[in-house]
């Protein structure tokens, strides 16, 4: 037997122990990710619509200083979590071509920037819905069953773990800037109707194979770099109403978790409020964490950029760790770093 053959073989054997520890030491096969741009990996990209990232300074502390169309300077939270759970550092944009089913298999996002629970709320810019973001998940289901057969594929959906993340483009970008739904809805109404539509979802993953599902609530959003510049009158403070609502919507999807965990056996659903409180305390206190700008962004003059008005012409802060969000809208990558670290040990304390 030749040199390069023995050397072939030993490779080989190398690859697949390096498989099989990784599949060990992964606390679960993959992490499947639902929601809007706080845990967007590119999705927009490829899609007709104004809500764009994948531009520079986008991305510019990401690996290699490439924008890849997450709403942040770095990674977001599906990212670190990945990583903590024992798979890949950065999840894929199921919507991205350079990445195929061999990449999917461990993790894959479906989130799409400015989508919501409500429909209306993802015609605002023309992104994907809900429902679309569940139908390229049975798309993938396809694709992942044809790659691994059916038991593993089964045996993967099942031990998953799916992050969902959404509901703030709901209130912001929906119900209080476009008419229609105020004059359906009370705010109150409306909660309700978003809890419904949620309910339904989370129903339909269960029934798609889904059992381990962490929902998240959504953050305190009157202190929003985008709506505390609005708050003229409240000298641009935080915008104690919708932090209000925020609450009381979390209030409610934490209820809906333990109505869905009775009513569907062998759903692990956890709802977690580490989104709004650990954001109201780096907001309250930022110099314990390391913060100097909590009412402005790094991108531009941090007031109403976001997407394209934030871009490589826009004058960037140097140093984005010193600063609570990147641009009005999203937290920088050590805000999602610190909002990650509190969320993942009760993530691993229940899923794995």
């Amino acid at each position: 037997m030749g040199y390069m053959h023995v050397l072939s073989l030993f490779c080989m054997q190398i690859i697949l122990l390096l498989v099989v520890v990784a599949e060990t030491t992964a606390k679960v096969p993959a992490i499947i990710v639902f929601g809007d741009s706080s845990v967007d990996a590119g999705n927009n990209n490829a899609i007709s619509t104004l809500l764009k990232s994948n531009f520079k300074p986008y991305g510019r502390d990401f690996e290699g200083g490439l924008p890849t169309g997450r709403f942040c300077n770095g990674r977001i939270p599906p990212d670190f979590i990945s990583e903590a759970f024992g798979l890949k550092p950065a999840i894929p944009a199921y919507l991205d071509p350079l990445y195929s089913i061999s990449d999917f298999a461990t993790g894959v996002c479906f989130a799409s920037a400015g989508t919501g629970y409500d429909n209306a709320t993802s015609n605002v810019l023309n992104v994907i819905p809900l429902w679309k973001e569940l139908e390229y998940y049975k798309d993938y289901q396809n694709k992942l069953r044809a790659y691994v057969g059916d038991r593993k594929a089964n045996e993967i959906f099942s031990e998953a773990l799916y992050l969902m993340s959404l509901g703030t483009n709901d209130f912001l970008e929906n119900y209080y800037t476009i008419p229609t739904r105020r004059s359906q809805f009370t705010v109150r109404q409306y909660e309700d109707f978003l809890v419904g539509l949620a309910r339904n979802f989370i129903t339909e993953l269960y029934h798609l194979g889904g059992r381990k599902i962490s929902l998240s609530g959504v953050p305190p959003m009157g202190c929003l770099p985008l709506e505390r510049t609005t708050n003229i009158m409240g000298h641009h403070d935080c915008l104690q109403e919708y932090n209000d609502v925020a609450m009381e919507f979390n209030g409610k999807l934490e209820c809906l978790a333990s109505q869905l965990k009775r009513e569907l056996p062998g759903l692990r659903l956890l709802y977690t409020r580490t989104a709004y409180d650990t954001f109201d305390q780096i907001i309250r206190t930022p110099a314990a964490y390391g913060f100097q700008v909590t009412r402005r962004a790094c991108c531009a003059t941090g007031t109403f950029e976001m997407s394209y008005l934030c871009n490589e012409h826009s004058i960037t802060c140097r140093d984005a760790n010193k600063y609570v969000f990147w641009d009005s809208f999203h937290p920088t990558e050590k805000t999602n770093q610190i909002i990650s670290q509190k969320l993942i040990p009760i993530l691993l304390a229940e899923f794995q």
